[in-house]
């Protein structure tokens, strides 16, 4: 089943170049018409797949659409809006603190991840003792061939330093350092989003990280 069309792409490439409000006011339509809709029916569409694998995941499609607005209050960069659409499909919705699935589609590129992005502290502890625990299991799934020629490493940002009992371990599993926990991957829009298998081709590497998110989610309960 197709969702985009040309169309799609082309608002973005043009949003890139006339990041105003005059600009969207007068494409408005074909932003509700080519972008906005035909997104919310394939993020509906991507929860049901995904719901198949991961049944924690929430069903409701507003709870893990984003805004295309920008928040400027605290940014130096004034352009009011997004150069891409995109939704976070958590247990709870996109604000929830549990591991979810990302997807972000512009002009040029699509972005698919998943884990954990923002992690507050008692939860970050929570994960490295979970992961301390279960090291045999942790590196078994992010070892994975499938996982690392879809995604690669387990990214994030990390901690310059550590608790002595996470210390030990430091030189084994660097990863015990992190702040953050997600997997990440672009793929050429245009090479992508106009297929009419979009939604099994993106479920199916969701699929591959499901172990990750399975396993941060254990941390947590």
């Amino acid at each position: 089943m197709k969702f985009f069309t040309l169309e799609f792409i082309d608002f973005f490439t043009g949003l890139e170049k006339n990041n105003s409000k005059e600009w969207f006011d007068i494409n408005r339509k074909v932003y509700e018409s080519e972008v906005k809709k035909p997104f919310n029916d394939f993020v509906t569409n991507l929860i049901l797949a995904i719901s198949q694998f991961d049944n924690s995941i929430e069903k409701d499609t507003k709870k893990a659409l984003f805004r295309i607005n920008r928040d400027i209050r605290f940014s130096k960069d004034k352009t009011p809006y997004k150069t891409n659409v995109s939704a976070a499909i958590v247990k709870g919705g996109r604000k929830s603190p549990y591991p979810g699935y990302y997807i972000g589609i512009g002009a040029e590129k699509v972005h698919i991840g998943g884990g954990l992005y923002k992690i507050e502290k008692d939860d970050l502890s929570s994960i490295r003792n979970h992961i301390l625990d279960n090291q045999k299991e942790f590196l078994n799934i992010i070892d994975k061939k499938e996982f690392k020629s879809t995604f690669g490493e387990v990214m994030g940002e990390k901690n310059k330093k550590l608790t002595p009992e996470f210390n030990e371990i430091l030189d084994k599993l660097p990863l015990i350092a992190n702040k953050q926990f997600y997997f990440m991957t672009e793929v050429e829009s245009k090479g992508l989003i106009l297929e009419e298998d979009l939604i099994d081709r993106i479920a199916k590497m969701y699929e591959i990280g499901f172990s990750l998110n399975n396993f941060l989610a254990q941390a947590l309960v």
